[in-house]
């Protein structure tokens, strides 16, 4: 899937220029990566609309989304989400940062895997499907980004699983995770154990105070004094 998304550069980078920006009605982003084949890297200070960024990020494709930024008086860039930053009360996000891609060069980003059947372990046998990953590493072209992976759990009895190894071939995509790595499995349902509450056990420790929920894609850039 790819996006559009209209933004504006932005004077200068720092707090106040920052809280200018939300005060009108936008949210501060950072667009990273050089603009040309050898050129060097760049860190550009945007502006992006939050209610179009916010849809972006809640489609199927998140922040897998290929996303081509309009820039005012600038040259379209063709960008991912790195990362997003949202108030944890509120939920209105607060800051963003893109990265440029080049169109015909294989990135690596994780995608969510997504179950398909119902397990004759589970239904037959009375087992329990248990998510030991519910994500995997993938490398591809940008505009190939799948929305998801695909896993059929149909044959699955108890005690048995899938791993990357397993997963079904794509020619858009390979699967770079660890290929021993388990995916999902059919266990034997335990008992719950609740454990009691310690005789004098400690009071509740002091409420911390909500800090911004930070949502983290790739590795992370050097920041700039924004945020």
């Amino acid at each position: 899937m790819e996006a559009i998304l209209e933004v504006t550069v932005r004077e200068t980078f720092g707090k106040n220029e920052a809280r200018r920006t939300r005060r009108g009605g936008l949210v501060p982003a950072v667009l990273y990566g050089a603009t040309s084949e050898g050129g060097s890297r760049q860190a550009t200070p945007i502006a992006v609309n939050p209610k179009a960024l916010l849809k972006i990020l809640h489609s199927e494709s998140g922040v897998n989304t290929l996303i081509s930024l309009k820039l005012a008086g600038g040259p379209d860039a063709r960008v991912l989400v790195r990362e997003y930053q949202v108030d944890p009360v509120t939920r209105h996000l607060l800051h963003a940062d893109f990265y440029r891609v080049r169109m015909d060069r294989l990135i690596r980003v994780p995608i969510p895997v997504v179950v398909k059947g119902e397990s004759k372990g589970v239904k037959q046998q009375g087992g329990l499907l248990e998510f030991i990953r519910r994500e995997i590493e993938v490398e591809c072209l940008p505009a190939d980004i799948p929305e998801h992976v695909e896993v059929d759990v149909t044959e699955l009895m108890l005690h048995q699983g899938i791993r990357v190894r397993e997963l079904a071939a794509d020619p858009k995509w390979k699967a770079v995770s660890d290929p021993d790595m388990m995916i999902v499995h059919v266990i034997m349902p335990k008992a719950e154990e609740v454990a009691a509450p310690a005789e004098g056990a400690a009071a509740a420790a002091p409420v911390a105070t909500a800090e911004p929920e930070v949502i983290k894609k790739g590795k992370k850039e050097e920041a700039e004094d924004e945020k």
